[in-house]
């Protein structure tokens, strides 16, 4: 796929989240990766605090980022039920490229991220790193 742009989504905790928190990392990637590869930021819909009536809304259009994207980049920096789901969903279901960036020890990690991962990395920096020289 040499000289085809790739998409990434941009995967990783947003519930009981601080907007900081949910959005500094993913503005990060986008600064680095821009202008070689299409970001998809899920922070780009605006739900906080109509999740209950969207819900349906919220998860459709997150799976349809996850159908759309060749790589998603993942923030596991705490457990996310929502981000576990669409890490199954890409890996296991459409055989996608996961890239995660992670805080824990092995040890200290779900065998189900560690299974549906196909790369976990110790920051966001070594993940952007392993982006740009990978793909």
């Amino acid at each position: 796929m040499s000289g085809v742009t790739r998409t990434i989504y941009l995967c990783g905790p947003i519930m009981d989240c601080s907007g900081d928190e949910s959005t500094t990392w993913r503005q990060r990637a986008k600064e680095r990766l821009a202008g070689r590869f299409v970001l998809l930021d899920p922070m780009r819909r605006n739900f906080r605090d109509r999740e209950i009536d969207s819900a349906n809304e919220i998860v459709e259009f997150d799976l349809q980022d996850v159908r759309d994207a060749d790589i998603l980049l993942v923030n596991y920096s705490k457990a996310s039920i929502g981000t576990a789901m669409e890490v199954f969903y890409a890996a296991h279901d459409l055989g996608k490229f996961v890239i995660a960036f992670s805080p824990f020890s092995f040890q200290d990690m779900s065998p189900w991220m560690v299974r549906y991962c196909t790369k976990i990395l110790p920051s966001l920096e070594d993940a952007l790193a392993y982006i740009e020289r990978h793909f």
